[in-house]
């Protein structure tokens, strides 16, 4: 059911949502979540399609804010309210007109889900420089933003890792899940020390850096970057004193894992849909730590000059008398001269992991 409404109030769309389940013999309200999508008129499609699709997770009434000439003279809120489509969720497109569209949480507060959580998302790449004091961001107890959308990704990451709050999170972050699941599984078996690693990955990669930098906090050792043609990251190598533990992923598809003294596994990796990856960040509301070390040792190593994300970097080997340092796996210097790996071709258009 499609219903358009022009030149309309809160009042109005609030109305026509609760005529709608009537009629369609669903009285009561079995919404667990508001998600709130902050886009413009032409990213508005795929976000839809993607909230649409999650809600068939977690049910949930999603209503779209899209700006149309914040500088028109008068104000006007138009809304198309979809019901009933391809899931059990609510949708409401809010197409919001001069100067009403710099006041959108006056707008969407009517219109949330009582007693319920809110998220607020970003899909696109303009997003406040601190989301939890954006209006929209201060309604919700989950944020989401996607550096890779943004012109600068990685200024972008660095500069949302200086505002963070807790509730925050980015689908780069999101997109590494299945990555750190492979990574934590290869090291839960015996290995030597590690003493080094290395990320490969597209050139301006925020999932690489991000991955580089939880590899470091966890393992205690340097990561460096290297380049690659994509898409998104290619692989990953962690030196130790008795060989390379390497996962390869040139197509985006399958990795291959390689363990000193074992033979070769090969392992399903598929880059993950918007839709997927939004349906993850709403099945968890609570702080997101882990991310917020990730991203803050990111943004350290940015400002500080450490390294420069995105930049090629000799590969990473296992040297045995490594020095010994760290806490769980000691830091070590490893010599450099390895062969660079082959350069991978093609990009995916679902992300940078």
């Amino acid at each position: 059911m499609n219903i358009d409404l022009t030149g309309t109030t809160t009042r109005k769309i609030q109305d026509a949502l609760t005529q709608s389940r009537h009629l369609m013999g669903g009285p009561a309200v079995g919404m667990v979540l508001t998600l709130i999508i902050v886009t413009d008129e032409s990213a508005q499609y795929d976000a839809v399609r993607a909230a649409t699709e999650a809600a068939r997770e977690h049910p949930c009434r999603v209503l779209t804010v899209i700006s149309r000439d914040p500088r028109g003279g008068s104000s006007r809120l138009d809304a198309e309210i979809r019901m009933g489509e391809t899931g059990p969720g609510e949708t409401v497109l809010l197409r919001m007109y001069g100067p009403l569209a710099e006041h959108a949480d006056s707008v969407v507060v009517p219109l949330l889900m009582p007693d319920t959580p809110v998220v607020t998302w970003w899909p696109g790449g303009k997003v406040p420089k601190v989301p939890a004091k954006d209006p929209l961001g201060r309604l919700a107890q989950r944020r989401v933003t996607d550096s890779y959308a943004a012109r600068d990704r990685l200024g972008t990451l660095a500069q949302l890792a200086e505002g963070y709050r807790p509730g925050d999170t980015d689908f780069t972050w999101t997109r590494l899940t299945s990555w750190r699941s492979l990574l934590a599984a290869a090291l839960d078996q015996d290995h030597e020390e590690i003493t080094a690693g290395e990320v490969m990955a597209e050139p301006d990669s925020p999932s690489a850096e991000l991955l580089a930098a939880w590899l470091s906090v966890r393992l205690g050792v340097p990561v460096g970057r290297s380049v690659s043609e994509g898409p998104g990251i290619t692989g990953v190598r962690l030196a130790t004193t008795g060989g390379d533990i390497v996962i390869d992923r040139p197509d985006g598809r399958v990795a291959t894992l390689s363990r000193p003294g074992q033979p070769d596994r090969q392992v399903s990796l598929m880059r993950r849909p918007m839709a997927e990856l939004l349906a993850e960040e709403l099945r968890r509301l609570d702080p997101d730590e882990v991310y917020r070390e990730a991203a803050a040792r990111f943004a350290k190593d940015l400002a500080g000059g450490t390294q420069k994300p995105g930049v090629a970097s000799e590969p990473v080997s296992a040297t045995p008398d490594a020095a010994k340092t760290g806490p769980a796996r000691k830091q070590a210097e490893s010599k450099q001269g390895e062969s660079k790996p082959p350069a991978r071709k093609g990009r995916g258009k679902s992300g940078d992991a």
